[in-house]
């Protein structure tokens, strides 16, 4: 990707007192953050979403440029910049006190107009590429963008441009272009009714040759026009807003970074969307994961469950204990998933706020109740529990017992059905010692596997 990179430098602290200089808070700085800001910030979006993430920019030869430079490599994003030592690299600096944002302060010159250096590097790494994002600030960097997307499409690359100013002829060809709103209003005119704004977004289409506009509209959501297909209103996710700050840098990533896996453009959007309410939870210019995607998902019943391998499911627990969240968890071979089962689940859940379900493979059911069984294979097994409104993750274990998963995941609650009890529960001196808890449910009486397994005659 490439664009005009900047260094977002943030300054933290109480107000409690107004200067006697002038009518101004004084800020008791206690905590200075520096973060990738602009095109380098869609580079973090992109690398948080497990994206193979290389970076062209424009900077000055100076500390902020450094700074910059090795904030991006920690995340393995690759840097390729071109160096000026007669230009600074872009810095903002916001002065934040009690979650508001109370001054800014930009440093910046525009890069001058000439034959961006950018150019020739996007040339020299685009056999690499599935996907290149190009984000314009209107710093100068992108000077030659008309340029750069003629290359991209010569290559066959897809292109996505975040696109800046009321100027929009430079983005001829480009396979998808995200302004927001007030951007597209600027040059298509004003809309007054989603009808006419469909109408400018596809004449704008045929223009200038795009493969689609993903226009965000703030709090009614976003629009797709796609060429040939029909439009598609996406509503907005975001219950809590905080900071609207780089929200159109997670919306272009999560686009790119679904295309690249080989995802179609309706399936980005709405990645898009989920993406940018919960990046505008955070403070400041930020990213989302996939495993946030995941848990959002999962929340609106769209994603999130059935096979997830204990490395992905530690993550998941990682961010969902740094939510205060409560961690339930259970097991068993749920051969032939029953009333009971149901009842057991929904009760399991009921002690906590995510509830795991770790289940027996295949092998270790055969060598627990017999060369017949299990009647249904882990995969449906696990995508039958997965469909359960209780069950928020599904996971396998081959091992006879699932004492080294749970001593592995560590759960705050550890369930087992009333046939146990706690001191035979596999795991639960672990849990215990880690300060968790083990309780003993009542099974509905009536309900079992091996009943139903009799009445059949199997």
């Amino acid at each position: 990707m490439a664009g005009d990179v900047m260094l977002d430098r943030y300054l933290f602290g109480s107000t409690g007192r107004i200067s006697p200089e002038a009518p101004v808070p004084i800020v008791h700085v206690q905590k200075n953050d520096d973060r990738p800001g602009g095109a380098a910030n869609v580079a973090v979006n992109l690398a948080s979403l497990g994206a193979n993430t290389i970076l062209l920019g424009r900077v000055g030869a100076d500390e902020a440029a450094a700074t910059l430079e090795s904030l991006l490599t920690r995340r393995d994003i690759r840097c390729d910049f071109s160096r000026s030592a007669d230009q600074s690299t872009i810095t903002k600096t916001r002065v934040q006190s009690r979650g508001q944002q109370l001054i800014r302060l930009d440093q910046e010159d525009a890069w001058p107009n000439d034959d961006s250096p950018l150019t020739q590097a996007l040339l020299d790494n685009i056999g690499d590429a599935d996907v290149v994002v190009l984000s314009d600030y209107g710093k100068g960097a992108l000077n030659n963008v008309a340029s750069m997307i003629a290359d991209c499409r010569k290559a066959g690359i897809p292109v996505l441009v975040d696109p800046k100013g009321t100027n929009f002829d430079k983005y001829q060809g480009a396979s998808v272009v995200t302004p927001n709103q007030p951007e597209f209003e600027a040059v298509a005119g004003e809309c007054q009714s989603d009808d006419i704004l469909v109408e400018r977004a596809r004449a704008m289409l045929d223009r200038l040759d795009l493969h689609a506009l993903l226009i965000t509209r703030g709090e009614k959501g976003m629009l797709l026009v796609e060429a040939g297909e029909e439009p598609v209103f996406l509503s907005t996710r975001a219950r809590e807003v905080y900071d609207v700050t780089g929200a159109g840098d997670t919306v272009i990533a999560a686009v790119a970074a679904v295309l690249a896996a080989g995802g179609n453009l309706h399936t980005a959007a709405s990645i898009a969307n989920l993406a940018a309410s919960l990046v505008v939870r955070k403070i400041g210019v930020a990213a989302v994961t996939p495993s946030e995607l995941q848990a959002a998902l999962h929340q609106r019943g769209q994603g999130g469950r059935g096979f997830v391998d204990e490395m992905n499911l530690l993550q998941l627990l990682e961010e969902a204990r740094a939510r205060s969240e409560t961690i339930v968890m259970t097991n068993g071979c749920f051969d032939i998933l029953h009333v009971g089962h149901v009842a057991y689940l929904e009760e399991a859940k009921a002690l906590g706020d995510r509830l795991i379900v770790a289940v027996n493979d295949d092998d270790s059911v055969r060598r627990l109740k017999g060369a017949d069984r299990p009647l249904n294979t882990l995969d449906d097994r696990m995508s039958v529990l997965a469909g359960l409104a209780a069950v928020d993750w599904v996971v396998p274990f081959a091992e006879d017992t699932p004492e080294r998963l749970i001593s592995s995941l560590l759960p705050d609650v550890l369930v087992k059905g009333a046939d146990y009890k706690a001191d035979e529960i596999a795991g639960s001196v672990s849990v215990l010692d880690n300060g968790g808890e083990v309780r003993v449910l009542e099974f509905l009486q009536g309900h079992s596997s091996s009943r139903i397994i009799e009445k059949l005659g199997l």
